[in-house]
């Protein structure tokens, strides 16, 4: 194939609009974090944020809003006394399992660890 059929502008094709879409929810900082831990179970705030290392509370509540209205998260209220907040994946969020867990694997393999 000749330099000017690569960059031929006819062939080249659009981003898959899928692709896009998934990438602007889960190429957020934190989000794959976020769902990796809620896919084993519910998970109250406090607990999510001492198990993502690095995020502040407000990082958190804010992705958890937006996985939220994503639909991915629900956010549930227990009166208590005390007053505690738990988050779950959404059947559609528990539909990423396979493809997180796999990228999982994948990037054991292919991408270099970063240092600590």
């Amino acid at each position: 194939m000749s330099v000017e059929q690569a960059h031929d502008p006819e062939r080249c094709q659009g981003v898959d609009v899928g692709i896009t879409r998934v990438f602007q929810v889960l190429g957020k900082r934190w989000n794959g974090p976020i769902l990796s831990v809620l896919m084993d179970r519910p998970t109250y705030f406090a607990t999510l944020r001492r198990a993502i290392p690095g995020i502040s509370e407000r990082m958190l509540a804010d992705r958890l809003a937006e996985l939220g209205a994503a639909g991915l998260v629900l956010r549930e209220v227990d009166e208590g006394p005390p007053l505690r907040v738990a988050y779950r994946l959404t059947p559609a969020g528990a539909a990423l399992e396979p493809s997180l867990r796999e990228l999982g694997e994948w990037a054991k393999q292919h991408l270099p660890e970063s240092p600590c």
